[in-house]
């Protein structure tokens, strides 16, 4: 990116800033969503913890500095997941602590550590109240209202198939929970527990999916009651008081076919469904509230019917770790609307680090691909670092790495690009590349697409083989003809001019090495970027 342009970026994010900061003054609150926003991912108690290690006292939200959410805010970020705000369970951070393999992954990440680290997990869920240790729920409410200052929306977690073994339910409402008995006890007894209150005995169901044990923190949730979908409604209708949107951990297990299908039995009434029911009621009290579905097994579409915005789009995910060109481009090539609604990611907390599960090169290819499509983008604490090194999510802190300048500026770029309001609002067309010449099939390992808004265009194209590649890609866009025009790279310092009517007749070409990727600004040849 040449000096010019990355001066401008700056003025740019430095008036973007000014203009959040007169509009939440009037509002109060931050613009409605955009179609395609950018989510960024915080592990609430290692981001905390870390911000007080640099600060030389102990940070919690109540006392975030300005400076890193306006760092957040600069990297043209929508919203920020707090993620593990919710208090979390003494019985989890038993288990986590007692834990020989999870404690020795621990010391191998934190050679200092000590057991205070290991915090339990966020995601057995002791209440949903915010956790005294960050804050409590007045520092995340003053924290929100910080972030909308700067046109950041608030996003938190809602675990909808499970609550900590310790949940006070557990005692004072055992019929919301799945029971089982002895036998089952007996039979599988990772999956069930004994709690005893006086003389009674009573076994429950550790939380888990129809294809692993049970997450042996947690107890299950009986969605066949009516009574636990209207207790779990509230649940929802309260954490959406709090901030704007939320991302609901394996929002497929309460659909009535899968929990029949973990749990057996019936629904009371037998067609009752959850999400339809609890989605409608959060909106008819927060109309621009939004939901984030983490959804598997191809339920995406499912749960975008019943209600979620956004459901996280796993299988490309799992197309660009295995480099399949061709399962990609079939996924790209489904209805749009289904696109416009799905979570494209190549890191997030359940996932391994994308430095690592890539490598370098591999990685910005599949970032341009993923990171570029319509949709959600979810970016996490870390990635844009180029950390490599995986954390349970019990650990309260993380280790200290060697960060990886190179990626850390990839990402910056990347970043900035985003920014633009083409990616946000503009129209999307994928692009099918063309053999460069007969028997070559190369040209079937690259992706493309393309973006277009107001006579601004982008057109982003990836490499996902180790082999070099060439093709003619047609850009189908109109007024081509007739002129010259510019290629010039947003992520990196490389430009190109091309006559119009070539690009009409042929199309562009691209030869691409191993992993090449670009994201070009396409604009008429005799006149800046800037002023397109």
């Amino acid at each position: 990116m040449s000096q010019h342009h990355s001066e401008l970026s700056v003025k740019t994010a430095k008036l973007g800033r000014l203009l959040r900061q007169v509009k939440a003054a009037r509002s109060g609150r931050p613009d409605p969503w955009p179609a395609h926003p950018a989510l960024y991912e915080l592990n609430t108690w290692t981001w905390l913890r870390r911000l007080g290690m640099d600060a030389g006292h102990p940070v919690t939200l109540g006392n975030v500095p300005d400076e890193e959410l306006e760092r957040i805010a600069d990297r043209g970020f929508d919203a920020v997941w707090l993620m593990g705000v919710w208090l979390r369970s003494r019985w989890s951070r038993r288990r986590a602590r007692g834990d020989a393999g999870l404690q020795a992954r621990c010391r191998e990440l934190l050679p200092d550590g000590h057991e205070r680290d290991l915090v339990g997990s966020p995601y057995a869920v002791a209440a949903y109240r915010v956790d005294p240790a960050l804050g409590g729920d007045g520092e995340l409410a003053a924290l929100r209202q910080r972030l909308a200052g700067r046109g950041l929306r608030l996003v938190l977690d809602f675990v909808p198939n499970h609550l900590a073994a310790d949940h006070p339910w557990v005692a004072e409402h055992p019929h919301r929970l799945v029971r089982g008995n002895r036998e089952d006890l007996s039979r599988s007894p990772d999956n069930w527990f004994r709690h005893r209150s006086g003389e009674a005995e009573t076994v429950f169901a550790h939380g888990r999916d129809p294809n692993y044990p049970g997450w042996t923190d947690t107890v299950q949730l009986d969605y066949r009651v009516g009574e636990t979908r209207t207790a779990m409604e509230r649940c929802l209708l309260d954490i959406a008081d709090r901030c704007d949107g939320v991302r609901c951990d394996m929002a497929m297990l309460p659909v009535r076919s899968v929990f029949q299908r973990t749990w057996g039995g019936h629904f009371d009434p037998p067609e009752a469904q959850f999400w339809p029911r609890a989605i409608d009621a959060v909106r008819r009290r927060h109309p621009g509230f939004l939901f984030i579905g983490e959804v598997y097994w191809d339920m995406e579409w499912e749960l975008q019917q019943q209600g979620f915005d956004y459901t996280y789009d796993k299988r490309l995910y799992d197309l660009l770790l295995t480099d399949d060109a061709r399962g990609a481009r079939l996924r790209l090539n489904a209805e749009v609307e289904f696109q416009n609604r799905l979570t494209r990611f190549i890191e997030n907390h359940d996932e391994q680090r994308a430095a690592l599960a890539f490598g370098p090169r591999r990685l910005r290819a599949a970032a341009v691909v993923s990171l570029t499509l319509p949709g959600m983008r979810l970016f996490h604490d870390g990635q844009l670092e180029g950390r490599r090194l995986k954390s349970p999510v019990q650990l309260g802190r993380w280790p200290e790495e060697d960060l990886d300048g190179d990626l850390a500026r990839f990402y910056a770029r990347l970043t900035d690009a985003l920014r633009h309001p083409v990616f946000r609002l503009g129209e999307w067309t994928p692009l099918e590349p063309q053999e460069e010449w007969f028997g070559n099939p190369s040209c079937r390992n690259i992706i493309a697409h393309r973006w277009a808004l107001r006579g601004h265009r982008r057109v982003a194209v990836a490499n996902l083989s180790p082999e070099p590649a060439q093709c003619f890609l047609p850009l189908q866009l109109p007024g081509l003809g007739g002129m010259n025009w510019r290629f010039e790279d947003l992520l990196g310092e490389a430009a190109y001019h091309r006559e119009g009517d070539d690009l009409v007749m042929r199309g562009l070409y691209l030869d691409l090495p191993p992993y090449g990727c670009h994201l070009f600004d396409l604009h008429h040849a005799d006149r800046p970027a800037e002023d397109h």
